[in-house]
């Protein structure tokens, strides 16, 4: 290998490398958001408003890398879908809490005390 081709695939893998190291901080962030079980911040997660786009200066991810953004990829998709299931169970709960009354005009139970 030439000193111009280690040159030039080692700032693309360096790149990547970096991009996907704050993917995976992403993805133990969130991973941790649903550990601490907080119904608003793991709510938070489902209303972020935009994708990652690759930077597109990347280029191809390098065959070195592939396994590793394979993996990550598995991860993120595993996160995200206990990140789905954690909001809607959310909604769902709050949909049944909101349907009940707490009102004073529910029916109180009433006892007469009579002799026989």
């Amino acid at each position: 290998m030439t000193t111009e081709r280690r040159g030039a695939g080692g700032d693309g893998r360096s790149r990547w490398h970096a991009v996907l190291d704050d993917l995976e901080g992403q993805v133990y962030e969130a991973q941790e958001t649903l550990a601490r079980n907080r119904a608003e911040e793991i709510a938070t997660w489902g209303r972020r408003s935009t994708d990652w786009v690759p930077p597109s200066s990347l280029g191809p991810v390098p065959d070195d890398l592939r396994e590793r953004a394979a993996r990550l990829l598995q991860h993120q998709l595993a996160v995200a879908e206990a990140l789905i299931e954690r909001i809607t169970q959310s909604q769902k709960q709050r949909d049944v809490a909101a349907r009940m009354s707490y009102a004073p005009n529910r029916p109180v139970a009433s006892f007469i005390d009579r002799g026989l």
